[in-house]
């Protein structure tokens, strides 16, 4: 009788114990010496498809894992892997060998770890892998540029290339940023097609990409291979609706030939990539001596322009719009020159883009308003007080709400803000919801004209004029130059100035330079004010202060006159613009 309570009770506590074992959240599994699975509880059988919800998966890492564990009496900790269809659960298990009741058995606990491990594979993908594209990041290719180097007795040739897509914050601006992020994807397929497995190409920022090839026999090759993959590039893109055309500038580098280390490698594939931005764009370059020593130039010319922003060593000369019929000034542009360490001035072209990249030219606006702002006095005894004066603006600070809000208050402080016109290229008007919605509205409030410069060149069209608000726009030289002699020209002239004045835009002829173009105007067209050489060239304050104050009208003909010497040469040296 006790021996059946006892009996009773036994079976009880062992029920009890095997409930309390299925219901753990662990998946618990007992085998034993053969491998048969005498155990199981619910976890496990979920994990392992016994539960018949889903097919059984592949349990080979299990038996390999089990079988060590046995072989060599001691606890195996392993990941498996467990894969149902496209889906994966990851599970981290214990095997313990133990003995129990004379019998040799295995004990497998096992927790879900699904989620750690692709939180731990994201990080893993954010750190070596571009989440927009899936390509590698910089530090993969580095990663494996620097393997090759490492290989003792290595002759391995390759080349390391530098891609960056042209104009793609336009194709940002005009388009969007989902269309941007599109195209990003869709070339980087483009690039990425004929690569052998032991190429690589990675993103490194937002338009630039490195094209590691691996191995090369020859420059030719390289040549050759680039040379197909831009002609694919030149394809246009369908997204949304929208046909994009996108080129792409790259330069190239060789190892041995143009450095030892990843990083000398990377810096010279750079500087080629830039000699085909300044050439021209959408082709490519391999580098040498040459382009180095431009780098340190353009190195020196930027720390100097530092250091001159520093030392405020800007000062602006400031040329005539005029009456081409009276000769009367309409109104004036300043145009900023650098005074470098020798003193001598410095058109813009050495240096405004240059600005423009290392994001100096905020300040550098700026300094020319508050030189305007101290010399105002001089400016109206010169140009006469009615006389607007017109400031440039880059396409990248017009599109600047911070920028443009800092510059419109610094004009109204000013005391006279009606008397400024702001210079934007055409540029500045393809994200025309922006601009007009935003920035345009705070200084129509403040009085101040806009003025669209070098029309023509950009990537407006004739029709994008109508969704322009303007005041004035200046026909880029291009078309003026030799107007008389270029029945196409004319034409074009022709209809920007009917739309101009059909839309009540005051039309501005730039580099006026010859008495046959001014002739021309003249005759043929109702333009009626023009700046350039031929009327009044660039005129420092320096020359200004240096005129008799009594002598006024002497300065109103600095200001405004033919110039009959010389004036080829000056056009081509100073006629620069910002």
């Amino acid at each position: 009788m006790n021996d059946s309570k006892y009996s009773g009770a036994a079976d009880a506590e062992l029920g009890f114990l095997k409930e309390i074992v299925r219901m753990l959240p662990a998946g618990v599994t007992v085998q034993d010496a053969r491998g048969d699975i005498i155990l199981v509880n619910d976890a496990a059988a979920r994990h392992l498809g016994m539960d018949g919800s889903r097919p059984k998966p592949d349990l080979t890492q299990r038996r390999q894992a089990s079988q060590r564990a046995m072989q060599a009496g001691q606890p195996v900790v392993a990941e498996e892997s467990v894969h149902d269809g496209t889906a994966r659960q990851v599970l981290l298990t214990t095997h313990r060998p133990v003995r129990l009741a004379g019998r040799d058995l295995l004990i497998s606990a096992s927790s879900d770890i699904t989620e750690q491990k692709n939180f731990e594979d994201q990080l893993f993908r954010s750190a070596y892998f571009d989440e927009l594209t899936g390509l590698p990041s910089r530090r993969v290719i580095e990663h494996r540029a620097n393997g090759i180097l490492a290989r003792e007795g290595s002759s391995e040739r390759f080349a390391l290339a530098f891609l960056d897509i042209d104009n793609f914050k336009h194709i940002n601006d005009y388009y969007g940023h989902s269309v941007g992020d599109a195209l990003l994807v869709e070339l980087s397929k483009r690039l990425g097609r004929d690569l052998r497995e032991t190429d690589m190409l990675s993103r490194i920022s937002g338009d630039e990409f490195l094209l590691l090839l691996s191995p090369i026999k020859s420059e030719e090759e390289v040549a050759e291979f680039i040379q197909a993959t831009l002609k694919r590039l030149t394809a246009p893109f369908f997204i949304d609706s929208s046909e994009i055309f996108a080129s792409t500038s790259v330069g190239v580098s060789l190892y041995p030939d143009h450095g030892r280390s990843f990083e000398v490698l990377r810096q010279n594939a750079d500087i080629a990539m830039y000699r085909i931005k300044n050439d021209g764009k959408g082709s490519a370059a391999f580098f040498d001596s040459g382009m180095e020593r431009e780098a340190l130039a353009r190195m020196k010319i930027e720390q100097s322009l530092r250091l001159a922003i520093l030392e405020k060593r800007f000062c602006c000369a400031f040329q005539s719009k005029v009456d081409i019929r009276t000769q009367a000034v309409k109104g004036i542009e300043a145009l900023v020159r650098l005074r470098d360490d020798e003193g001598v001035i410095q058109a813009p072209g050495s240096f405004i883009n240059l600005a423009v990249e290392l994001g100096l030219i905020d300040e550098l606006t700026h300094l020319v308003l508050a030189e305007i702002v101290r010399s105002i006095d001089l400016i109206n005894d010169t140009f006469g007080a009615e006389a607007t004066i017109s400031i440039n603006v880059a396409a990248k600070q017009a599109g600047n709400p911070e920028f443009m809000r800092s510059f419109a208050r610094a004009l109204d402080e000013t005391g006279f803000p009606k008397r400024f016109m702001i210079e934007v290229t055409e540029d500045a008007f393809v994200a025309t919801n922006l601009f007009q919605s935003e920035i345009l509205p705070m200084f129509r409030k403040l009085g101040v004209g806009i003025s669209i410069d070098d029309f023509g060149i950009g990537f407006s069209s004739l029709s994008a004029l109508a969704d322009i608000t303007a005041d004035e726009i200046k026909i880029d030289r291009s078309f003026i130059t030799d107007i008389h002699k270029r029945p196409r020209s004319q034409g074009i002239l022709r209809a920007i100035e009917s739309l101009s004045e059909a839309l009540g835009m005051t039309v501005i002829a730039e580099g006026l330079e010859s008495y046959e173009e001014l002739a021309y105007l003249q005759a043929a067209t109702k333009i009626r004010f023009a700046q350039g050489y031929y009327f009044a060239r660039p005129v420092f304050l320096e020359e200004l202060k240096l005129a008799t104050p009594a002598t006024s009208e002497a300065r109103v003909s600095i200001a405004s006159r033919p110039a009959q010497q010389n004036r080829q040469g000056y056009s081509r040296a100073g006629g620069f613009r910002r």
